[in-house]
């Protein structure tokens, strides 16, 4: 069960790159078959009707295998270390069916070309820069469940994850969100089957980051609570940004 359960994460670990990666191409409506704008043709209600639905399966699916739980029910049938390669699976899969469903909604609300466009195009790449950076900021393997998966193949223990706020933690609480959004957001050309896939996932996001912190605070209690005071959620503050050039330039006027 040691390789087979590696084998597994390995598997759920390149499916999920695959999806995340026509994600990409999916949202800048380039490169792939089925894009946003691109796609089997319905009409205005049954386009709606079936990307609402398309969202709120990947939505129920996603929520419903982070709560706890369901991990205590899912250990009880499969290997522990299989728990999180078996969410990051069925995760995936669920994207590549919206993928496969998603119906069009080729009307446009705003089309810009020249510098404005791409500056949007420079904020869309930043977002999934962002995205990719953040999974490596806490544990890029537990978030995926490969290091579940080495560490049964090596016979350790499990290990537990304490609570530190690494890199761009330290700015917003929620940076891997804070990359989506921006790449959901950011296009030069915005159909209203692009602005309501937006709009479902970011609303989704939202909900998600409701509950996870929920879970964060029952996990680190008060010290996550000051973090909450003290950190904004997906927005930077601008007031570090503020102190440290404030300190650059009382430190060259005293030189001076």
């Amino acid at each position: 069960m040691r390789w087979v359960t590696m084998l597994y994460a390995v598997v759920a670990y390149l499916v999920f790159w695959l999806c995340s990666a026509y994600l990409i191409g999916f949202t800048a409506d380039i490169l792939v078959p089925r894009t946003v704008n691109h796609g089997p043709v319905s009409g205005t209600g049954q386009a709606l009707l079936i990307n609402a639905s398309l969202m709120l399966m990947f939505g129920v699916q996603h929520s419903i295998m982070a709560r706890q739980g369901f991990k205590r029910w899912c250990r009880a049938w499969i290997p522990a270390p299989m728990e999180r390669s078996t969410y990051v699976l069925l995760s995936s899969l669920m994207l590549g069916l919206l993928y496969w469903g998603w119906r069009p909604l080729p009307l446009t609300l705003w089309w810009v070309e020249g510098g404005l466009a791409v500056a949007l195009w420079c904020l869309f790449v930043l977002g999934w820069v962002l995205v990719v950076y953040a999974t490596f900021l806490i544990s890029h393997g537990e978030l995926l469940g490969i290091s579940q998966a080495y560490r049964r193949l090596r016979g350790r223990a499990p290990c537990e994850i304490g609570f530190h706020t690494p890199g761009l933690h330290r700015l917003v609480r929620h940076p891997l969100m804070s990359g989506l959004l921006l790449a959901f957001w950011s296009t030069p050309h915005m159909t209203v089957g692009h602005f309501f896939f937006a709009a479902g996932m970011s609303l989704y996001i939202l909900i998600g980051i409701h509950f996870e912190e929920r879970s964060l605070v029952r996990a680190f209690g008060d010290r996550y609570r000051a973090y909450q005071a003290t950190t904004p959620m997906l927005i930077p503050s601008l007031r570090p940004l503020y102190r440290a050039v404030s300190s650059c330039f009382m430190k060259r006027k005293r030189s001076v």
